[in-house]
């Protein structure tokens, strides 16, 4: 038998350097799991380049927003496992003194960057407001210095930003919650290229499921090497934030999951945000 799924073949498997990433990906990071006639090469990218180089169709699997996949859709298919969903919680927007959600359109923005879930999310919020586009991780610092009114806060910063004197303006998933009538809200998922065949495709998915699984199964290991991704955050904290973002939709969208990002999808293309319907598909 001479299939694509048989071969021996590299596969690249692009994520941003983060802590739940990280824990998603030990079991394969690590060889824990036996991967047969398939060899992972992992790419650590921030999730803003992950974005832009999908749309080149860089990498077989890769990280992405969902809001990125409105742009990929015709070379990827999105696998069913390793989704980052949050259940009445998402990215937060920060400002330095009290600020009411109304009061966003006269304020600017930092933004982790344009093709982001968070960005989208704020878009269909707040129609219109005014942003600059800072790295994830120097946010909290733009809003503190003031170069920024506020910050859409995507990573860490979620669970420490009240520590830093900053103000909760707005949990978006909190919102999305609400005004959907009970939808998680999806930040991001794990694609892969359609044209590795079915077979490829099918095997892969599998292999993640099982290395998420086994970092559930392994989770103190798991979270041990995941440390070294977490930024110097305290231990507590990176526990905290990975069981945030790896949970039980993370093993599987469930009907309930996939409503969400379609819903998410459709909602950006009828305010005009996204130029075009999105056709949502998820592998087997």
């Amino acid at each position: 038998m001479t299939t694509a799924a048989t071969q021996q073949r590299t596969i690249s498997l692009a994520h941003s350097p983060d802590s739940d990433d990280a824990f998603m990906f030990y079991g394969l990071a690590t060889h824990k799991i036996e991967t047969g006639q398939l060899e992972f090469q992992h790419v650590l990218k921030d999730i803003q380049t992950l974005n832009e180089e999908a749309r080149k169709g860089t990498y077989d699997v890769t990280a992405i927003s969902f809001h990125a996949y409105a742009y990929i859709a015709d070379k990827y298919a999105l696998l069913p496992h390793g989704a980052s969903i949050g259940d009445k919680y998402g990215p937060v927007i920060v400002a330095k003194e009290e600020l009411d959600p109304s009061e966003l359109p006269n304020v600017t923005i930092a933004v982790p960057g344009t093709l982001t879930s968070a960005f989208l999310a704020l878009s269909i919020h707040t129609p219109k407001f005014n942003y600059q586009v800072v790295p994830f991780d120097e946010i909290t610092d733009a809003v503190i210095e003031g170069r920024c009114d506020a910050g859409l806060l995507i990573h860490e910063g979620q669970l420490f930003y009240h520590n830093l004197g900053l103000h909760k303006v707005l949990d978006l998933g909190e919102w999305w919650h609400d005004y959907t009538g009970g939808l998680p809200l999806p930040m991001g998922g794990n694609a892969i290229r359609r044209e590795l065949g079915e077979d490829t495709i099918r095997e892969v998915s599998g292999l993640l499921r099982e290395s998420i699984q086994y970092s559930l199964d392994n989770r103190e290991d798991a979270l041990a090497y995941a440390m070294q991704f977490a930024r110097e955050m305290d231990p507590n904290l990176a526990d905290r934030f990975v069981a945030m973002w790896v949970n039980e939709l993370t093993l599987d969208y469930t009907d309930r999951g996939r409503e969400a990002v379609r819903r998410l999808l459709t909602e950006g293309y009828e305010r005009g945000i996204i130029p075009h319907e999105v056709d949502v598909q998820f592998v087997g």
